[in-house]
């Protein structure tokens, strides 16, 4: 355990917004113990340690598949005349075909230093590549989960990691296919996998679990997997079944919708909330077509739309009813999913301007109480991927010395406060500025966990796991 240390920021992102001369205590467990204002009057103090102009909570990414980040741009030559999300899975289908266990480490390490880099801290992994690729199991069944997690160990990002349940082709139940037998798991076998993993739990891993979608989860093995979560023991960390994240692929494509009204009789928002205890542990990825019943239900129930706009952009998925769902009262967050783009500037940029194309207006996300569009954005976002994490992140505590600590992890950007984008930019306009000016990196300097595992652009392995994806990837291409 390290010892406690204190940081002096000359700005900091706080939850009511930017404070200046902020004294950041990190406790000996690597947590955040508080933050005091106006400290010294810009001075700092004996033993602090100055870490720049601006500094935010570190971003979770919400939703990532790490495979596919190796195919990214393989996908994107025209090969039907109908090209659609449906035709882009049969190129990922036959891409995850030749991932093996030494290969998912390497790629997933790269794009965790990706997103470091680019100012995640955290990534909730939605993980269904579990088996060998005819679908047996490996000797030790979480093989494929395991090197996940050694994946996000060496770059030292923290993670979420959701074994996902996959049992079925179709709503019709049909089985699945040859190429999706290395998904498969019965309920039996899943439950197992989970407990086995909650033993590994510590301050940046955190078990949660997934239903890969409606369509792969029938009826009866939804509810039988639910109440089997209900009778695990808890985690080694103490932490309770009853908090454990639950995430969902949901009403991502229109013909997933209507064949869940042809199957089911509702539309598969409408059904999960008639069917499921959906509640603010529950995190729905993607959820792009709601109508305006099920965009008040899924609001009113504090679950998180788990939105990755360049993803559901790249596949032509549609676009979430943003303005609606906010309105609501609505929780957000942002992933990668694919990675088509790993940057969270991007993805909340292109959050704003899908809706700005359909409404045919400007900051759209913003309200009289929030009128920064990039200030809204972030807080929303930070906000939703905390609760879809199911861990205690995005927050620099503001307050005094008599306030107690929250105990959020110490995840900490700073921002390149000599870069030519932020010049002259105070803080009403800095966060809009990081969003929506450009794509030069900003993200200077990065801390996870109390550890400083990006300093001035550089990740501290970046080299060495680089030189490993290059030759992992060149190979399994040569095998295509």
């Amino acid at each position: 355990m390290m010892e406690s240390r204190v940081l002096h920021a000359r700005h900091a992102w706080l939850p009511g917004g930017w404070a200046d001369d902020v004294r950041i205590e990190i406790d000996r467990g690597r947590h955040l113990a508080g933050a005091l204002l106006d400290v010294r009057a810009g001075a700092t103090e004996e033993g602090a340690e100055l870490i720049g102009g601006w500094v935010v909570p570190g971003m979770p990414n919400l939703h990532s598949h790490a495979f596919q980040r190796a195919m990214s741009g393989l996908a994107e030559r025209r090969g039907h005349a109908e090209d659609s999300f449906w035709t882009w899975r049969e190129v990922m289908y036959a891409f995850a075909g030749r991932i093996g266990p030494d290969d998912l480490r390497a790629i997933a390490s790269q794009l965790y230093v990706e997103m470091l880099k680019a100012g995640y801290t955290h990534v909730c992994e939605f993980h269904y590549l579990h088996h060998q690729p005819d679908g047996r199991p490996y000797a030790d069944p979480a093989t494929m989960s395991l090197a996940l997690i050694d994946a996000a160990r060496e770059a030292g990002i923290g993670l979420t990691l959701l074994p996902t349940l996959y049992m079925s082709g179709g709503f019709d139940g049909r089985p699945l296919g040859e190429r999706q037998r290395r998904f498969g798991h019965d309920v039996d076998g899943f439950l197992r996998l989970v407990e086995r993993l909650r033993l590994g739990e510590d301050s940046r891993l955190r078990i949660g679990m997934a239903l890969h979608s409606l369509r792969a989860v029938p009826e009866d093995a939804l509810r039988a997997v639910l109440d089997g979560l209900a009778g695990l023991p808890p985690a080694r960390s103490g932490i309770p079944v009853s908090m454990m994240p639950i995430h969902i692929h949901i009403a991502e494509q229109v013909g997933e919708v209507e064949d869940c009204l042809a199957v089911r009789g509702a539309r598969p928002v409408e059904w999960l909330l008639d069917h499921a205890p959906v509640d603010a542990r529950w995190c729905l990825v993607h959820a792009t077509h709601l109508d305006a019943a099920e965009t008040r239900r899924l609001a009113a129930r504090g679950a998180v739309a788990g939105l990755c706009p360049t993803t559901e952009a790249n596949l032509g998925d549609g676009l979430f009813p943003l303005k609606d769902y906010l309105d609501a009262g609505g929780i957000i967050g942002i992933g990668s999913d694919s990675h088509i783009s790993v940057s969270p500037v991007e993805d909340l940029r292109w959050l704003e301007y899908g809706q700005r194309l359909v409404t045919r207006q400007r900051n759209v996300a913003a309200d009289a109480a929030q009128p920064s569009t990039g200030g809204k954005l972030f807080a929303q976002t930070l906000l939703g991927g905390t609760r879809a994490s199911g861990m205690a992140l995005g927050r620099i505590e503001g307050g005094d010395a008599a306030l107690p600590s929250i105990g959020s992890r110490a995840d900490l950007l700073v921002l390149d406060e000599r870069a030519p984008l932020l010049a002259g930019r105070g803080r009403e306009h800095l966060l809009d500025s990081w969003i929506f000016a450009g794509n030069a990196p900003l993200v200077r300097d990065v801390m996870v966990d109390g550890d400083w595992v990006v300093r001035d652009f550089r990740h501290r392995d970046e080299t060495r796991i680089a030189a490993r994806y290059r030759a992992v990837v060149t190979r399994l291409m040569a095998a295509a």
